[in-house]
């Protein structure tokens, strides 16, 4: 099942940032990278798009059926994909505890999306991803963990960057 999947992922980017400054969290490595911050900002926003793009396709009636795809390969980071303009983090400052709350609300969202429809429905219905192309709404789901495992690999790398930083 998804939920217990994501959730152990979620505990470990939590865990991953857990006891770190919000000034360190908020750092970027380098220019053109993100901070943990800003990953974790992502992710929320990442999680609240799938929700509500997967809630207006269940009350579509254009929605079309669309064969499984493999998701899996969402953890690999060999292949560099830009994130959409609408899932790039803020610069603005954030604290740890505020983006939990942010974190937490995404995936009570993406939960009630989930629960309130049915599995025939999730696999009757797909919508656009940009590197798989149609996916059914059933595979999203675990998208969303799938995703977030990736990103766990990005944030413990950032840290251990800003960690090399400050003892180096």
């Amino acid at each position: 099942m998804f939920k217990e999947e994501n959730a152990k992922i979620r505990k470990a980017i939590l865990q991953a940032v857990e006891g770190w400054p919000d000034e360190v969290l908020n750092k970027k490595p380098s220019m053109d990278e993100w901070s943990p911050i800003q990953i974790l900002d992502h992710l929320h926003l990442m999680e609240g798009m799938v929700a509500k793009n997967v809630g207006r396709q269940l009350e579509s009636e254009k929605s079309e059926k669309a064969v499984k795809k493999p998701i899996q390969l969402t953890v690999s980071r060999m292949v560099k994909v830009d994130a959409p303009k609408h899932v790039v983090p803020s610069e603005e400052y954030i604290s740890l505890a505020e983006m939990k709350k942010r974190l937490e609300d995404s995936r009570a969202l993406l939960h009630r999306v989930y629960d309130g429809t049915t599995i025939e429905e999730l696999e009757n219905k797909s919508m656009p991803h940009p590197v798989f192309g149609k996916v059914p709404l059933i595979q999203w789901f675990p998208f969303v963990g799938l995703h977030e495992k990736r990103h766990l690999k990005q944030l413990e790398k950032t840290l251990d960057k800003l960690k090399s930083e400050k003892t180096g």
